[in-house]
Parts: C-alpha cells; structure tokens; sequence
C-alpha cells in the first residue's frame, strides 16, 4: 500500500511583539492577469471541505453559480463548487488553470454522501491513535477524495511530530493512500470558520482565501490601535481586514502633507497635529495657542511646499 505524506510547517513563537503576529509568508504578486491572456470562460470553484479557490475553465460545459464539478485539484480529482465567472483573475498563474472534467451526477453526490460516514469513521480513528501514540497534533478536517483512492487529514502542531508509525497505522486499517497536511492558524479558522470581532463569519471562511499577508505597517499606517487584542483574529494573527483598504490609505497620503509639517496661516506658524484620512480634515496647532481644523482640500503643494488657500 502506497503512502504518501506531505509537511507543511509553521513555526510557531512566544507573542512578545506585535511582529509575532505578522505572516511570514512571502507576499504574493497582486497584478491581476491581463484580459484575454487566460482561457475563457474562466470559473472560480471552491473546494467545500477546505474553503480553498482555485481558477478552472472549459468549452464543452455551460457552468452556473452554485453547479457542482468534478476537476482536478492540488490534491487530486474531486468535487467543486462553481462560485461564478470571474473576469480578472489574481495570484494565478495560467499553468493553474485547470480544466473542468464534467459536471456531478447523483451518482456522485451519493458517493459524497458515503465519503461523509467514513470521514466521521476516519476522524475518531485518528484521534484514538493520536492519543495512543501519544502525539501532541490536534485534527482539523478530514477528507476522502471522490475521484482517487485517498484520505486527507489536516492537522495542527505547535512543533515537528514524528508520525511515522502514526501513518503506518492508518494505512493498516484504512487499506488506502494517506496524506497528513500540517497547517497554519490561518488556515485551520479558514477551514473551521466562525465569527470575528465584526459580527460577521471570518474572511478567510467566507469571503476569500486569497487574503495578501498582513503587516503592522498597514495598521499604523491606518492610524489603528497597536493593542494587539484589537487588531488580531481569534487566529492569533493580524486580522485579515486590515489589508482591505491599506492601499487606498497609501495613495491618499501620498496627495496631503505629513503630520509635524510646518507652514504660515494668518501670520502664524502651524504645524499640523493629526490628519483624518476619513473624513479628510486636518488639524493643526498654532504657536499662538490656536488649534484649527480646516478641510484637506485648502492645502495645495507648490515647489515643493505646501500652503493653505
């Protein structure tokens, strides 16, 4: 019986800065691909048990939201779900397209069905030789592939596990393939889900997994509180929003001038004391005394300094 076995470390470390809570993955390339450079129709799907989208296409088929495939994935052929027709794709490369084998039959979804019962089968015996062997892992969703002869178990670890004999096992009593998958905080609340501090279910559950790294640079550059308690998720990591309108902050900054700036209104030196990038007023504190606030459309930049109309 053949094994196969896939790490995926994380390094995990004391949070004794607010830099313990930044990805440390290398951020991806956030050009969109240029229109006609990809197949057309192009399709997002999603894979139900992992929250995971991948880009796909095909010419044979007229797929709708909410159609159900099999294709082929990262993990082998399985069922997605169509999430819809997508016109400018992101962090893909064309050689990820993949193509659509054909739609789900009943037969199918009977065959999903059946895979549910066994994941529940899977589970308890993964845990019951988890605590035998005992291994610190904590299991976070199993799957059984529809289309191959194979059985996923994601899990998280605080450290490297030898679960060499853990497999074996497995692999004696399942009588099929094995892949172990160690994942991040991220990813298990992406495949768990729940609700964050907003109310609503966590982004990376429900909106998107192709969420960029998040950095402090983008919750100071928002004027955000460094408390860490406020900007992390139930992850443990910076909240993914934090990166939804980081860019917009950037290039409205680049067109106002900076907090501590200097310059002469009613014959008095002001230095501007705080800018609300929402609201677009600044304030600004007068040698005299004075504190003012006017709108950021009165300052305008000439040779290189700025003054207020």
């Amino acid at each position: 019986m053949d094994i196969e076995f896939v790490e995926t470390y994380t390094e995990y470390e004391e949070i004794d800065d607010l830099s313990a809570l930044e990805d440390n993955d290398e951020p991806q390339a956030e050009e969109p691909i240029q229109e006609g450079a990809f197949p057309q129709p192009l399709y997002q799907l999603k894979l139900e048990y992992s929250q995971e989208t991948f880009y796909a296409t095909t010419t044979e088929l007229n797929l709708q939201s909410g159609d159900y495939v099999i294709s082929p994935t990262r993990y082998g052929d399985d069922m997605a779900r169509v999430m819809g027709l997508v016109q400018h794709p992101i962090r893909v490369a064309i050689k990820d397209i993949v193509t659509v084998s054909r739609k789900a039959t009943e037969e199918d979804f009977r065959r999903a069905e059946e895979n549910i019962e066994k994941e529940k089968t899977a589970s308890a015996l993964f845990k019951e030789k988890v605590i035998a062997h005992k291994l610190d892992m904590k299991l976070i969703n199993c799957h059984y592939l529809l289309e191959d002869p194979k059985v996923i178990f994601f899990f998280t670890a605080d450290t490297r596990i030898d679960f060499r004999k853990l497999v074996k096992d497995l692999v004696a009593i399942l009588r099929l393939r094995i892949e172990l998958r160690q994942i991040g905080v991220r990813d298990e609340s992406r495949i768990a889900g729940g609700i964050g501090c907003c109310g609503r279910p966590f982004c990376c559950h429900a909106v998107t997994d192709k969420l960029r790294p998040v950095s402090i640079k983008m919750a100071k550059e928002q004027n955000l509180s460094l408390n860490s308690l406020k900007i992390s998720g139930q992850c443990g990591r910076l909240l993914c929003c934090l990166s939804y309108e980081y860019d917009w902050y950037v290039e409205t900054r680049k067109k106002l001038p900076s907090i501590g700036t200097s310059l002469y209104y009613d014959n008095t030196l002001f230095r501007i004391s705080e800018i609300n990038l929402i609201t677009g007023i600044i304030a600004l504190a007068g040698e005299d005394g004075r504190v003012i606030s006017m709108p950021a459309q009165r300052f305008s930049q000439q040779h290189g300094k700025w003054k207020i109309n």
